[in-house]
């Protein structure tokens, strides 16, 4: 077998798991808000209603196909899906579709630049850190990061925003802008807004990358080709530069797209810390209201982005590295 027919056949059975995985976590989208306590209906109509207008309940139930056996349910969630059809809210009065549109727009306005950021800070300070081992830069950088990487992000979001928004009065408190402006003006001033959020989920994507680079680096320096080069008169900027950041690179890449995947899903509590619009505050709504096809819709989106970008990883990851999917004979 050759190495592309090698190649072809890992990535058929990563794309016959990923099916699979996606079949499994529709079904727990599907289940998991039901086994939430409380009601969509009773919630849209108020508690009273179940006393005061048991009938309007039923009718409403009725309608949004909730009277119907759990399994019934299931087949035709699954059914609209075929047809991609996500539903419509019961509490937003409006298509699911179209609510996740508006908002996402601005979650991966954020997420974007956010891994962007995030992946080359990594990069840079973590290369720094691997080559400068055991130096004073490194044991700063890496106390840096190790508490980067162990602080929630929703107290990372609330420090910075108590520190320079609250306190300090360099950025707004929250929302995308403030409003009655366009053109350039409005760009600069949602660029403003975003500041705060942006480095909230730029340090906490890096901190882990941080980690994993600085260790990866570390150890090519003992490796046996940076001693070669060493023995040839290179320059230690030039080995890393040129022989040891090609080999970390591999990694790094796959690394970076699943960050991308993750920091969409992570971006959600820090758009609730700074009242942005996005798919966050979208979610927050619904699972407070129970509003079922919002949330079956707006986590299978965050389930497309995860698998997406694993999928993508290992691909890229494969290409990179012909041995992740098999040697020819």
């Amino acid at each position: 077998m050759t190495i592309n027919g090698d190649r072809q056949t890992h990535i058929f059975r990563k794309l016959m798991r990923y099916g699979f995985t996606l079949f499994l976590i529709l079904s727990l989208n599907f289940a998991l808000p039901r086994m939430m306590p409380g009601d969509p209906i009773a919630n849209l109509l108020g508690e009273q209603a179940r006393h005061n207008d048991p009938q309007t309940l039923e009718l409403l139930r009725a309608e949004y196909g909730l009277d119907q056996p759990l399994h019934i349910q299931y087949f035709r969630y699954l059914q609209s899906l075929t047809r991609i059809e996500l539903g419509y809210s019961i509490h937003k009065n409006s298509s699911v579709a179209r609510l996740m549109a508006d908002r996402l727009r601005w979650t991966l306005l954020l997420v974007f630049p956010s891994v962007v950021i995030g992946s080359i800070l990594a990069l840079l300070l973590g290369s720094l850190a691997g080559f400068k081992c055991r130096s004073p830069t490194d044991y700063v950088l890496t106390a840096l990061f190790l508490i980067l990487y162990t602080c929630p992000s929703f107290l990372m979001a609330m420090l910075l925003l108590s520190i320079f928004s609250f306190h300090l009065g360099l950025f707004p408190l929250g929302n995308l802008t403030t409003g009655g402006t366009t053109g350039l003006k409005y760009v600069l001033d949602m660029a403003w807004h975003l500041i705060l959020p942006v480095i909230s989920l730029s340090l906490l994507g890096a901190s882990y990358k941080f980690l994993v680079v600085r260790n990866s680096v570390s150890q090519i320096f003992d490796e046996q080709f940076v001693v070669a080069a060493r023995a040839k008169g290179l320059t230690e900027r030039r080995i890393l530069l040129v022989h040891v950041i090609r080999n970390v690179l591999p990694p790094f890449i796959s690394m970076a797209a699943l960050s991308f995947g993750f920091m969409v899903s992570g971006a959600l509590i820090v758009e609730i810390v700074f009242s942005l619009n996005g798919m966050g505050t979208l979610i927050y709504d619904a699972v407070m209201a129970r509003d079922y096809p919002v949330m079956q819709g707006c986590f299978l989106i965050l389930t497309v982005f995860v698998l997406a970008a694993n999928l993508a990883a290992d691909i890229l990851y494969s290409v990179a590295d012909p041995r992740i999917g098999g040697k020819g004979t």
